[in-house]
């Protein structure tokens, strides 16, 4: 007997969280066979596993190396699924200036959410790490972007995500892009208290906050 839909999710979520990059590629193989939505076998599977790793990185029990490692094999899964990911087919794709807020270096989170944005058929432009928020301003602007997404893990680094909310307002520019903040110590109360449209805890959740942004 073949394994159940849930079952080849859970194995994938297990690759990804004990660093097997070929098995999370090959039960992702099975997964394109099997006929499941690629997006959801990410979501429900490889996704699932980073979070956990997450969470053991933030209990001490993985560190730097061990997340990378569990990137590398989520890498390897996604890139199996993307070309089969079903995305209403845009004339234009949405785009998002991404980055991790000036004076903060953790850049994990933010990557596997840039990841997840460009598998669900978003145009994400990483700004990288430890961004000065004038730079998240001139971007969104450069690009046309409709969301401008801001990471910080560190609480000294939170007030920058302030500062490009008071810079758009500064231009009179504010009501052209939507901003939407994350990270470990950011909270919804946070986001609310200065002016951000929208927050999101991990990376899924990202997802379907972007998507409620751009109106899809």
């Amino acid at each position: 007997m073949g394994k159940t839909k849930d079952e080849l999710y859970s194995e994938m979520s297990d690759a990804v969280v004990n660093m097997e990059e070929e098995l999370s590629a090959q039960l992702s193989n099975e997964a394109v066979e099997s006929g499941y939505d690629a997006f959801e076998a990410i979501d429900l599977g490889l996704a699932k596993g980073m979070e956990q790793a997450g969470r053991l990185f933030d209990d001490g029990e993985y560190f730097v190396p061990e997340l990378l490692m569990c990137a590398d094999a989520l890498n390897a899964g996604v890139e199996i699924l993307k070309p089969y990911i079903k995305t209403e087919r845009q004339e234009k794709k949405h785009k998002i200036v991404i980055g991790v807020i000036a004076g903060d270096t953790h850049d994990i989170g933010k990557n596997l959410v840039k990841l997840m944005l460009s598998s669900a058929g978003f145009d994400v432009i990483d700004l990288g790490r430890d961004v000065p928020p004038s730079v998240f301003v001139e971007r969104a602007v450069q690009e046309n972007a409709k969301i401008i997404m801001i990471s910080s893990l560190m609480t000294t680094t939170m007030d920058g995500m302030a500062d490009v909310i008071n810079i758009l307002n500064e231009k009179g520019i504010r009501n052209e892009f939507k901003v939407a903040i994350g990270g470990g110590p950011v909270s919804r109360r946070f986001a609310d208290q200065i002016g951000a449209d929208g927050y999101s805890s991990n990376a899924n959740q990202a997802i379907k906050m972007a998507n409620e942004l751009v109106g899809r």
